[in-house]
């Protein structure tokens, strides 16, 4: 009697152990999922949920097959794989960056105003060009080579009195060529920034700039046309306005952040 008293003693002891309490909706492996975590999960998870909204028990099967599988790589000590490392990085800086930015990014205003004063000092530009391809990294007798041949062309071909478009069909070796070296209007976004600051730098249309090299290689540019402002979508230019002031935020951020680190630099290993 006093055998059986004990061994049921013992199974009330243990019950608290395989029963819920009372806000629990689910335990993994002693993993307790509460209703107030799965509840604020299910928000976050609905609008991923396009097609049909789910019902609670598919999110929170959802919920226990990652929790299984989390379980299951941490045994296979995933986390501890380089590859799996890397990608984990790459999330908490994603992460570092939402977290520490985003409010100052939504405080990011642009009127009218201010993107129509952006653009009067960065106008879409309308540019052909001669091109030389040159990669980063060329070598010595390359950039040489390259340099030699747009000489070249800028003394024998332009200066003999022959037309922009004549020279780049000719010559140029860019895609554009075929159509005299004309790609259309670009904004300043769409262009490598040197290649953009030499057309604006010649501020009339028909103006021919000298070589110019941009990371792609060599050009000569010619300005052809300047897009006023009633002809561009305010909107896009708010968008590029709004981009510009996050790049600056972020960079702001980071140049703090390097500030306090130490970081030591071997650039001529990596030209």
């Amino acid at each position: 009697m006093k055998k059986t008293m004990m061994t049921s003693a013992a199974v009330l002891f243990l019950l608290p152990a395989l029963t819920f309490a009372a806000t629990e909706v689910a335990k993994i492996n002693g993993k307790i999922i509460t209703l107030e975590e799965f509840n604020k999960k299910y928000q976050t998870l609905l609008p991923l949920y396009q097609n049909k909204t789910p019902t609670k028990q598919t999110v929170l099967e959802d919920l226990i097959k990652r929790e299984l599988g989390v379980q299951e790589a941490k045994k296979l000590k995933l986390d501890q794989d380089p590859e799996v490392l890397e990608e984990m990085n790459t999330v908490l800086y994603q992460a570092l960056l939402r977290k520490q930015l985003a409010k100052d990014f939504e405080k990011i205003s642009i009127t009218d105003t201010d993107a129509r004063a952006w653009y009067n000092k960065n106008p879409e530009l309308r540019t052909s060009h001669i091109f030389v391809p040159l990669a980063p990294g060329s070598s010595k007798e390359e950039e040489a080579s390259a340099m030699k041949r747009m000489r070249d062309i800028q003394d024998k071909e332009l200066r003999s009195g022959k037309s922009f478009a004549e020279v780049a069909q000719r010559f140029s070796e860019g895609v554009a060529a075929p159509m005299g070296g004309d790609i259309d209007y670009q904004s300043k976004s769409q262009l490598d920034p040197r290649y953009y600051e030499a057309a604006l730098a010649l501020k009339s249309p028909g103006k021919v700039s000298g070589i110019v090299r941009s990371q792609f290689g060599l050009h000569i540019i010619k300005l052809t046309a300047i897009r006023p402002w009633n002809e561009v979508d305010p909107a896009a230019i708010r968008q590029e306005v709004f981009n510009e002031r996050k790049q600056g935020l972020f960079d702001t951020y980071m140049k703090g952040l390097r500030a306090r680190a130490q970081v030591q630099v071997k650039n001529d290993l990596v030209k």
